[in-house]
């Protein structure tokens, strides 16, 4: 999953002009939360061994939401809300209108790029069988392409009459459909007819496939971004006390919803998207009020600064190593022959995951201290 990394070092925009003078706040709970999410991407990506996985690090297989579940829409949801910060904020202040969007528009192609440039290595480095035009930075950029415009163009209502349209339109789509079972939904079908065996997963033998960050799944991840936006709203105006009841109705919201409208994140239906939604304004909350309040530590902060390379550069480095034929060995002798006698296969697994985030978090602080940050 992508990155949006910390608003004033590499977000989608040049800085404000110098006649702008007077600077946003700044808040570091913004990067924490981002970081924390970076750092869970690469914890449920990387076990040891995918046969022995913890529950609660795996995503459903089809309908409901587990704790990885939350991970990606979290991290749409803080780049809506460093939208807000970096994007609102600098128009507010006098940057160039046609100027910032055009800023957005090319930084959020460059996002997918990325993403389509590490779907080719991994063709490239492991499997020449297809190459999969879909993936986690490709939906990051344009759901921060859709949510940056509508940022510089519309106003709150507005943006709230559109959350509500995209998931009460998706919910109509999905219906229309006639199923939301794998493969047969219309989501499935639309990304099968358009891609074939393209799409994350297909069978051959009947033609079906599914993509989980295809083209009609990622109308409702729109929503997620913008509802980071409103909240990063609140947050730069004061008005910290609305994530709270605001995100207790949006679970509520979303429970309900999903006894007609299952929650489920291969679809990203509208259930899902309030369901993580009340979850992510929950934990803005509390990192907010914990660490630009109350100056708890900024844990995590050094992944949020630097989350492309955290993340881009992680998947590049398990393609490499299981390219050359290091990444099982690796885990065998330095993990698994020695810890499963003692603790079983689950614990060497999720150490082996833990000690990858580990290393990571090093080079992310190496980075950060010589001042190097991803640009793209």
């Amino acid at each position: 999953m992508r990155a949006d990394p910390v608003q004033e070092r590499v977000d989608p925009l040049p800085r404000a002009p110098a006649t702008a003078s007077v600077q946003p706040p700044r808040f570091v709970s913004v990067d924490v939360l981002r970081g924390l999410t970076v750092a869970a991407m690469l914890l449920v990506n990387t076990p040891g061994d995918w046969n022995h996985v913890y529950a609660p690090l795996l995503h459903s297989e089809w309908n409901g939401c587990t704790p990885t579940d939350l991970i990606f829409p979290m991290f749409l949801f803080v780049a809506g809300v460093s939208i807000s910060l970096g994007v609102v904020s600098r128009v507010e202040r006098g940057a160039n209108v046609r100027a910032t969007r055009q800023a957005v528009l090319l930084r959020a192609a460059r996002i997918v790029g990325l993403g389509l440039l590490l779907n080719l290595c991994a063709w490239w480095l492991l499997d020449k069988a297809y190459f999969r035009p879909w993936g986690v930075l490709q939906r990051i950029g344009l759901c921060v392409a859709c949510a940056a415009v509508l940022a510089i163009h519309t106003r709150g209502r507005t943006q709230w009459m559109v959350i509500f349209g995209l998931l009460f339109g998706y919910w109509g789509l999905l219906a229309w459909g006639g199923s939301y079972a794998p493969f047969v939904n219309l989501a499935s079908r639309i990304d099968t007819a358009l891609l074939g065996p393209l799409v994350y997963e297909f069978d051959a033998t009947t033609g079906r496939g599914h993509d989980p960050e295809g083209l009609l799944s990622t109308i409702p991840a729109i929503a997620t971004t913008l509802l980071g936006l409103r909240a990063g709203d609140w947050l730069r105006r004061r008005q910290v006390k609305r994530l709270l009841p605001a995100g207790i109705a949006a679970l509520v919201a979303g429970a309900l919803w999903g006894q007609v409208l299952p929650i489920n994140k291969n679809l990203w239906t509208s259930s899902y998207v309030l369901w993580t939604g009340g979850w992510s304004m929950l934990a803005l909350a509390i990192c907010h009020t914990l660490v630009d309040r109350r100056g708890w530590p900024a844990l995590g902060r050094t992944f949020g600064v630097n989350a492309i390379a955290a993340y881009a550069g992680s998947g590049l480095m398990y393609f490499v190593l299981a390219a050359i034929g290091w990444w099982e060995p690796i885990y065998r002798v330095g993990f698994a022959d020695w810890m499963t006698p003692r603790f079983g296969p689950l614990v060497p697994s999720l150490t082996f995951a833990l000690a990858f985030v580990l290393a990571w978090w090093l080079i992310a602080r190496a980075l950060a201290r010589r001042g190097w940050f991803l640009r793209i």
